[in-house]
């Protein structure tokens, strides 16, 4: 009988061992649980014997159950690599067309693939929601792999221009008949933007303001746009102030308090087109017809400097990828080299009721049973579900002095099981050699 305790108690001691060395060896990988060997002994009795006095049969494993507090972060400079801070975990697809079986994993280290896909190292794909794109909103709860396109839109033409500004009422008046854009003594103030044509391409488009010495509290505003070949007029539709050479551009008239009273005599301010009868701009096969509105906002000509308060267009180019970012709340935003800013989706967040009752698979992966309860899907910093972080792992939560420790006391037991073992084995062969 001793036989048996004392090699129980060896298994177990191994057991422990191994437990504390799968520890110790995952101490550097992200997103691991540490395992603690849990044990019962071993009680059995029978008819025949005395239940006062039965010295019970040894120890068994109960089980290695994995402990699921948090590790510590550690800061990278990837804004793909992520942890959770709370509950909840990432999940992961082996299909990209099909997400009914995923894997949960706590640790984030993604990174896009050939298809600019965001996959882990094994080439999972990270599940996400798909959401709005005005409101942000998560539109499905129907788990998708996440795409983050390198490039982004169609070329859209300039067609609007908003402006909103404040003219320098001290401004010296100036002969308007004599504005040259190439000559900075014929005008007060100018300020730019960039434009482009139906084919995404760029242009200088800059706006100049000339204080009209022949009328009080009236300026004049021309425009030019510069292309591959240098900088040429852009002569407004219905134009009225007429500077050097013929540019037309349009009289901007103030009230004495300041406020606007006309803007080029009520006529509506459109330019001409860019290329054709206009300023001949080389456009390289865009649209001739294209034009451009000028929408002026409650200008101003107060007694303080010059001022541009809104200055927009509403063209681009095709977009870039330049960097991703991902919020707490999982949504993962896109910037592109046109100065979009697209919401591509959200990180989809798992939970379960039981943890220690999730199946490991390896991987610092586990898929849901029957003992950890059906996975509840949800949002990050949404209920109980902890919230993302970028650019930040979450480390093995190994206590690495415990273990070793652990691995000590581990080692004198095995130790003595076997000193245990050894002394039932001479006691076996006194009892032999009794003649």
């Amino acid at each position: 009988m001793s036989f048996s305790i004392s090699l129980s108690g060896l298994s177990a001691s191994q057991k422990d061992l191994n437990t504390t060395s799968n520890n110790i060896a995952n101490s550097n990988t992200f997103g691991f649980k540490e395992s603690r060997a849990e044990f019962g002994d071993v009680y059995s009795t029978s008819i025949f014997s005395n239940s006062k006095t039965t010295t019970g049969g040894g120890v068994q494993t109960s089980t290695v159950a994995q402990q699921f507090h948090e590790g510590s972060s550690v800061y990278t400079n990837n804004p793909l690599d992520l942890r959770i801070t709370g509950t909840g975990y990432f999940a992961l697809s082996n299909d990209k067309l099909s997400s009914a079986d995923v894997s949960l994993t706590r640790n984030g280290a993604f990174h896009l693939d050939k298809n600019n896909d965001i996959v882990n190292s094994e080439g999972q794909y990270l599940q996400s929601y798909d959401v709005d794109k005005d409101t942000g909103q998560v539109t499905s709860y129907e788990p998708r792999p996440l795409n983050v396109p390198d490039k982004f839109g169609q070329p859209r033409p300039s067609q609007n221009v908003d402006i909103s500004m404040n003219l320098p009422a001290a401004g010296a008046a100036k002969d308007v008949s004599k504005f040259d854009f190439s000559d900075p003594d014929t005008y007060n103030k100018s300020t730019s933007a960039t434009i482009y044509d139906s084919l995404g391409q760029p242009y200088k488009m800059t706006t100049y303001y000339v204080k009209d010495n022949a009328a009080p509290n009236s300026w004049a505003a021309f425009y030019t746009v510069t292309d591959a070949n240098g900088e040429k007029p852009l002569n407004v539709a219905e134009g009225t102030s007429a500077g050097a050479n013929g540019h037309l551009g349009h009289p901007l008239t103030f009230n004495p308090d300041g406020s606007v009273k006309s803007i080029n005599g009520g006529k509506p301010i459109v330019t001409v087109p860019l290329g054709g009868t206009g300023a001949k701009i080389d456009l390289n096969g865009a649209d001739e017809k294209q034009t451009l509105t000028f929408n002026f906002d409650s200008p101003t000509q107060y007694a303080a400097p010059f001022e541009i308060r809104r200055f927009s267009e509403d063209g681009a180019t095709t977009g870039y990828l330049s960097k991703v970012d991902i919020d707490p709340r999982g949504n993962v935003m896109a910037t592109y080299s046109n100065g979009e800013n697209v919401n591509l989706g959200r990180v989809a967040m798992v939970r379960v009721a039981n943890d220690q009752g999730l199946s490991q698979i390896g991987g610092t992966q586990w898929k849901v049973s029957q003992e950890s309860g059906e996975a509840l899907w949800g949002e990050a910093a949404q209920g109980a579900f902890g919230k993302v972080k970028s650019g930040t792992l979450e480390q093995s939560n190994i206590d690495m002095t415990q273990e070793l420790v652990d691995l000590i006391t581990a080692q004198r037991n095995f130790q003595a099981n076997s000193r245990s073992l050894e002394v039932g084995n001479q006691l076996q062969q006194t009892i032999l050699q009794i003649r």
